[in-house]
């Protein structure tokens, strides 16, 4: 499925969206940015938005895994084109099955992508065991607005309007049905943090970003 919507994947971001997506990756690398990190993973980096957004803090290497070759590819030339492949690799693998070494990275990102996994547990135990001591974990999900009138009007877009319109842009009819679901599948804010807590994270948190549209999960080990 994301290997079928790839070449559009940047645009139907963006322009579902209405750009905002691009200020919740500036939050998290405002996060991560706390450690200093040096090595960055980024996991379903997907074309690389948030492993490029990550280069803002100078760090030695940034890796973005993604099970989606499409993805990458795109990903590669955009990269290229920024002069930053120098600095970021990206790497075809299954985040649930991370073929790197114990605490190898300062900071660990996910964009949009978590919700994917098919087994929760397991991806959130793998982050956690390629970051280092003290590291830090910066997540973007969708998430379900409580106050009204935001909780309304997110349900007719996010489950009417948005599938339509990503039908129409990428030509997949079950590409933008599938992201309300999997969005209305992912645990809550609560649920989610304890899963994290399971995983072996400590200091979880969540931040709820544009009226609760999207929360960020902060959390260290």
């Amino acid at each position: 499925m994301f290997d079928s919507i790839a070449e559009r994947y940047d645009f139907l971001n963006h322009f579902l969206s209405l750009g905002i997506d691009i200020l919740w990756r500036k939050r998290a690398i405002r996060e991560i940015s706390k450690v200093n990190p040096k090595y960055i993973l980024d996991i379903a980096t997907g074309t690389g938005d948030l492993a490029i957004e990550a280069c803002r803090l100078n760090p030695k290497k940034v890796v973005g895994i993604d099970i989606s070759n499409n993805m990458l590819d795109f990903g590669r030339v955009k990269i290229k084109k920024k002069g930053l492949d120098n600095i970021i690799q990206m790497t075809y693998g299954d985040s649930e099955d991370l073929q790197l070494k114990d605490n190898s990275f300062d900071a660990v990102t996910a964009g949009f992508g978590v919700r994917n996994f098919e087994n929760l547990a397991k991806g959130l135990s793998e982050m956690n065991r390629v970051m280092k001591k003290d590291g830090i974990v910066a997540i973007i999900e969708p998430a379900e607005p409580v106050v009204f009138p935001f909780k309304q009007l997110y349900n007719l877009y996010f489950k009417s309007i948005l599938p339509f319109i990503g039908k129409y842009f990428s030509k997949d009819d079950s590409a933008y049905t599938y992201l309300p679901q999997s969005v209305e599948a992912f645990p809550s804010r609560e649920k989610f943090i304890e899963e994290l807590n399971k995983a072996g994270f400590k200091d979880t948190k969540f931040i709820p970003l544009t009226f609760g549209v999207a929360a960020l999960y902060v959390a260290t080990k």
